[in-house]
């Protein structure tokens, strides 16, 4: 971990951030959420990786690895004695994984125990959630993950709610532009995965598209990276020209009311 954080230095990145929240199988075996079952192991790491480097050291964890051992309060307290300068706090379990609502009240126990920056993280899918997750927890800043890939542009969202208490929904054609840009990104990259890839984002991201579901089934049914553009294309060009199935409204969330479109 320490020779890891010495290259990221070297590499002229600004902080090193250790992520103590992952729960996925793979990485539980040798790391991530599983490290919270070894508090004194995790305090080892902690303090080699911060006298390996004189960039920020960042942390982000998970509640506990069950409800019979929540320690994210022990462990900030211990990531700030040994010199960690920001927590980012995900309150669920390992073993809830993504189920469930995230306890909000416990990235407020953490700000309130913790003299380094805490970090809000779970459940923020409206810039809506995110004004409303610094005002319950007092949390400094808030941390967006699979909301992101759905809607990427959350963040101009969250700065423009912050400034006006309204923001932007993107267009059809914002989210023609941006899905056609990437695929033709990957497509130019010879990556060696790239239907993987097509696949991934188009399972995210075109739940925010009309008619989505049928976006979905094209882009699976192509054949070659190729063929998934030709096909994307071709899609939007049968709405633009009114030739697709009545479009139906993207899902809105009930607690977001203040979306308008411009």
């Amino acid at each position: 971990m320490a020779d890891a954080a010495r290259m990221v230095e070297d590499l002229g990145y600004d902080a090193v951030d250790i992520n103590l929240g992952c729960p996925a199988k793979k990485v539980v075996k040798c790391g991530g959420s599983g490290l919270l079952r070894d508090l004194r192991l995790l305090e080892e790491i902690f303090r080699t990786v911060r006298a390996a480097v004189k960039i920020p050291l960042t942390i982000k964890l998970r509640a506990g690895w069950d409800e019979k051992s929540i320690v994210a309060k022990e462990v900030v307290r211990m990531a700030e004695q040994v010199g960690v300068e920001a927590a980012a706090i995900h309150p669920r379990t390992r073993l809830q994984g993504y189920a469930g609502r995230a306890d909000w009240n416990l990235i407020g126990e953490v700000k309130q125990v913790a003299g380094i920056p805490i970090i809000g993280n779970g459940d923020i899918q409206c810039p809506e959630d995110a004004a409303r997750m610094v005002r319950e927890t007092g949390c400094d800043a808030v941390m967006i993950g699979r909301a992101a890939a759905t809607n990427p542009w959350i963040f101009a969202q969250m700065q423009e709610y912050q400034e006006t208490e309204r923001y932007r929904v993107p267009t059809e054609e914002d989210r023609h532009r941006l899905l056609s840009g990437y695929y033709g990104q990957i497509l130019n990259s010879n990556l060696p995965d790239a239907m993987g890839k097509m696949k991934q984002f188009a399972c995210w991201f075109t739940h925010g598209v009309g008619n989505g579901s049928e976006l979905r089934k094209i882009v699976h049914m192509a054949r070659t990276p190729g063929e998934v553009v030709e096909n994307v294309e071709r899609f939007f060009e049968r709405k633009a020209a009114g030739l697709g199935k009545p479009a139906h409204e993207p899902d809105k969330r009930e607690d977001c009311p203040t979306e308008v479109r411009t």
